[in-house]
C-alpha cells in the first residue's frame, strides 16, 4: 500500500531514525569523549597564571607547603657588577637618609626641651623680678663677686657660727655690698613640701637676718649638682658679677685675702679659681663619693680630670653665664665639683690652683700665715669641712682670721 502526501514511515524499535543507524548510547558515549577530551586540550595548553598576580606571593607545590615568589627575582639569573654597585649604593643612601633623619629628630626634641624649659625659667624670672625689687634682674647691679655659701635645714648652728666670725652682719654686710661690691649669701632651696616647717623655719630666719637667697630647687644631698646649676643661674640672673663662688657652710674664709687674691684675675675673661685636684672614681658601691658613671672614666681605678675641690671655688662671668644658658643639656654627675669640672673642661678656660683656698685648720693656718703665705680659707680635709665646725669655728677665727678691719682695706679694682 503506497504513502499518503504528508504521512512518516512507521518508526521501528531499537533504531534510531535517520540514515546513519548509530543508537543512543553510542551518541551519548561519544558525547562525553568529546567533552573529557576538549578539557585535557584546554586544560594543556592554557597559560600558567602570572606569579605576580599570585595572592602574596606564593605557588602551591603540593604536600611540600607553599614557597615565596617574589616577581622581581629573576630565577637563572645572576646579577653582574654593576647591578649589585647599584643595589648597594642605594641601601647606603637609604641608610644614610634614615640616620639624617633620625638625628634631625633627636635635635629638634633636644631644641623642643630647651625651648619649654626657657619658658618655664622666663615665668620663674617674672615671678622673682616681682619680688626683688632693686636685685631685679632687669636692673642687674654690677658687683665684685657673689659669694653663695650653700646650706641645709638642719644647719642652723653651722650658720650661727658663721655669723657670729668670718661673715659681716646687719648693716655692715649692706656697707660690703654698697662699697665693696660684694654679696654673701646663704643659699638654700625648698623642701619637698613647699610651705612646710622646715621652709616656715627659714622664711622666719631671713626676717632676721635678710641673708638668704632662695633657689627654686629641692633639697637633698644627692641633688647638690643640680643646684649648683641652679644657684649659679639665679645668681647671674640678679647680679652682674665679676665672680661668683661656692662656698660651704663648715669653711672658714678670710674675705680680705680672698678678694685680694680674686682681683688679681679680673682682667680674664674666663677663669676657674680654686685647690684642683684628681682623685680617684670610685667605682665600689655604698662608699662615700661613689660614681655610679664611673664607667665613662676608663678602666677601674683611673682618676677623674682635673677639677676644683668642693668646699670653695669661684667661677668668672662668662662661665656662669654659659651655666645659665646651657643648664638643661649640662649632665650631672653624682659628686657637685665633678660635674662643674666636667662643664668647663672643654672650654677655653684657665684653670688657677691656689692652695691658698684649701688652708687646714690650726696649727697649719698658723705656720703659712707666720711664712708669709697667708690663707683664704681653712678646713679639714678629712673632714671634707672644719670637723665639729660650730664648736670650732670660733677659735680656727681667732687663730687664723685675717682681722675683722681686713675686708675694708683690701683693695678691689
Amino acid at each position: 500500500m503506497g504513502l499518503m502526501p504528508g504521512s512518516r514511515p512507521p518508526h521501528k524499535a531499537g533504531v534510531v531514525g535517520n540514515a546513519s543507524g548509530f543508537s543512543t548510547k553510542w551518541v551519548s558515549v561519544l558525547c562525553i569523549a568529546s567533552f573529557c577530551l576538549g578539557f585535557l586540550i584546554v586544560n594543556r595548553f592554557s597559560p600558567l597564571p602570572d606569579l605576580a598576580d599570585t595572592d602574596k606571593n606564593t605557588i602551591s607545590v603540593g604536600k611540600y607547603g607553599s614557597v615565596d615568589v617574589h616577581p622581581d627575582i629573576k630565577c637563572g639569573k645572576k646579577l653582574d657588577a654593576s647591578e649589585t654597585g647599584n643595589i648597594l649604593s642605594q641601601v647606603s643612601k637609604t641608610h644614610d637618609i634614615i640616620m639624617t633623619l633620625d638625628k634631625t629628630i633627636s635635635s629638634l626634641e633636644m631644641q623642643l626641651a630647651v625651648a619649654r624649659a626657657a619658658k618655664a625659667e622666663d615665668e620663674e624670672k617674672r615671678k622673682r623680678d616681682a619680688n626683688l625689687g632693686n636685685e631685679s634682674s632687669n636692673n642687674r647691679r654690677k658687683v665684685f663677686f657673689v659669694m653663695g655659701i650653700f646650706t641645709a635645714f638642719s644647719s642652723r648652728k653651722r650658720r650661727d657660727s658663721i655669723r657670729e666670725t668670718w661673715m659681716p652682719q646687719g648693716e655692715d654686710l649692706k656697707k660690703l655690698e654698697k662699697e665693696k661690691g660684694i654679696i654673701i649669701r646663704f643659699v638654700i632651696g625648698h623642701s619637698s613640701t613647699p610651705g612646710g616647717v622646715l621652709d616656715r623655719a627659714i622664711d622666719a630666719e631671713e626676717v632676721q637676718h635678710k641673708d638668704f637667697l632662695r633657689l627654686n630647687h629641692v633639697e637633698g644631698y644627692h641633688e647638690l649638682s643640680s643646684k649648683t646649676q641652679t644657684y649659679f643661674s639665679t645668681a647671674a640672673a640678679m647680679w652682674d658679677a665679676d665672680f661668683y663662688i661656692k662656698v660651704d657652710d663648715d669653711v672658714h674664709v678670710n674675705l680680705g685675702i680672698l678678694s685680694s687674691l680674686l682681683s688679681r684675675h679680673q682682667s680674664k675673661p674666663r677663669v676657674y679659681v680654686g685647690c684642683m685636684k684628681s682623685g680617684p672614681v670610685l667605682a665600689q658601691k655604698g662608699v662615700k663619693y661613689y660614681e655610679p658613671e664611673y664607667w665613662k672614666f676608663g678602666e677601674e681605678g683611673n682618676k677623674y680630670f682635673r677639677h676644683a675641690t668642693g668646699q670653695i671655688y669661684a667661677i668668672s662671668k662668662d662661665l656662669a653665664t654659659y651655666i645659665s644658658f646651657n643648664r638643661h643639656i649640662l649632665h650631672r654627675y653624682a659628686n657637685e665639683d665633678v660635674s662643674l669640672g666636667s662643664w668647663l673642661i672643654g672650654l677655653d678656660v684657665e684653670h688657677i690652683d691656689d692652695r691658698s683656698l684649701c688652708c687646714g685648720t690650726p696649727p697649719d693656718c698658723e705656720w703659712k700665715a707666720q711664712a708669709g703665705n697667708p690663707c683664704a680659707a681653712s678646713f679639714d680635709w678629712t673632714c671634707s669641712g672644719i670637723c665639729k665646725s660650730v664648736e670650732r669655728m670660733e677659735d680656727v677665727h681667732q687663730r687664723c682670721g685675717e682681722g675683722d678691719g681686713a675686708i675694708w682695706h683690701s683693695s678691689v679694682s
